[in-house]
């Protein structure tokens, strides 16, 4: 079945680019162009990748920590916002 009409993209090749490591809709476009044009199969492609098309990690993801100078610039942001 075709996923991206536009660049005739099927679900198996999604499947193939997923097992080859492409996890995340812009990681399929960059490997096939689908979801570049006219993007009406992003979300058959997310789909795919969240129904066993690409293996999950298994580490978990550690925290990030930004400089005190980048936390008080975010603070102040938010608190302008």
């Amino acid at each position: 079945m075709y996923v991206c009409s536009c660049f005739g993209i099927t679900e198996k090749q999604v499947r193939e680019h997923a097992a080859k490591g492409a996890c995340t809709p812009r990681q399929i476009a960059g490997a096939c162009k689908a979801g570049t044009d006219c993007g009406s199969c992003v979300r058959k492609i997310q789909a795919l990748l969240g129904r066993g098309g690409c293996p999950r990690r298994d580490a978990p993801l550690e925290p990030v920590t930004l400089p005190a100078a980048a936390a008080a610039a975010t603070v102040e942001a938010a608190e302008a916002a």
